[in-house]
């Protein structure tokens, strides 16, 4: 039967990955890419570099085309987007590991960790459903969160509180008692300056761990204005972004 590894890489140091994600990549035949366009090409050639770093000869690639959303869609009914955007995905992917052989060992190599915010373990679970045979194995890896607060150098929780981890799109309507330690992902509109009041503070990061970091951290209204801006400039000048961050009040 084959075998899917789901290996996750860190966010954007080579060194964030672990003696067992270089074991995996020792073992893996084939790395399947999620091919996104170009905007995202150098997230694939870091990938590329981190696989040649480990393997003196490198697995050869299977490109599996990415489908985008709907944004019509999305606009009326997010999750019906996604779940559509997930069912395409699967499909591909189901393609994509018929060409594999057998017994042979494939690898998603995931961003971050592949239990936080990522949607490859929920695609492979469609594919399976699906009808698709195949084995998976999850290898942990550095999370956005952890890359945040070791740059700053603090704590994610405060003692004895929780930590309370959601998207840019819930952030309005997270409880005010979640608001005191959240940290939030996927936020594309700076939706930390719908709830942050006087007494919030922020950190905030981008390309945690590659050597285009940014960190901004200060109290959130006073430094929201230079977030965006910088945002939005490394945005336009990379093509993407990534970033994550701590509120607390």
């Amino acid at each position: 039967m084959r075998t899917v590894l789901v290996v996750g890489i860190g966010t954007g140091d080579p060194r964030h990955l672990t003696l067992a994600a270089v074991d995996a990549l020792r073992r893996t035949d084939a790395v399947l890419y999620l091919d996104k366009g170009e905007a995202t090409g150098d997230m694939r050639e870091l990938r590329r570099r981190i696989v040649a770093e480990h393997r003196a000869v490198p697995p050869r690639e299977v490109v599996v085309p990415d489908p985008t959303r709907d944004p019509e869609v999305a606009a009326v009914d997010y999750d019906r987007a996604v779940s559509d955007w997930h069912a395409e995905r699967a499909r591909r992917v189901v393609t994509a590991l018929d060409s594999l052989d057998d017994d042979e060992v494939a690898a998603f190599l995931v961003w971050g960790d592949p239990s936080l915010y990522d949607s490859t373990l929920r695609i492979l679970e469609r594919a399976r459903d699906a009808g698709a045979e195949f084995s998976v194995e999850v290898v942990p890896g550095i999370t956005a969160p952890a890359a945040l607060t070791a740059a700053f150098g603090i704590c994610v929780n405060r003692v004895g509180e929780p930590v309370h981890i959601t998207t840019g799109r819930r952030l309005a309507s997270t409880a005010p008692e979640a608001l005191r330690n959240v940290v939030v992902m996927l936020d594309a509109h700076c939706a930390f300056r719908t709830v942050a009041g006087p007494e919030t503070h922020i950190w905030w990061g981008a390309y945690l761990g590659a050597p285009e970091q940014i960190l901004i951290s200060g109290p959130a209204l006073e430094v929201a204005d230079e977030i965006v801006r910088v945002r939005a400039e490394a945005r336009e000048r990379h093509g993407w972004i990534m970033d994550t961050y701590l509120l607390r009040s």
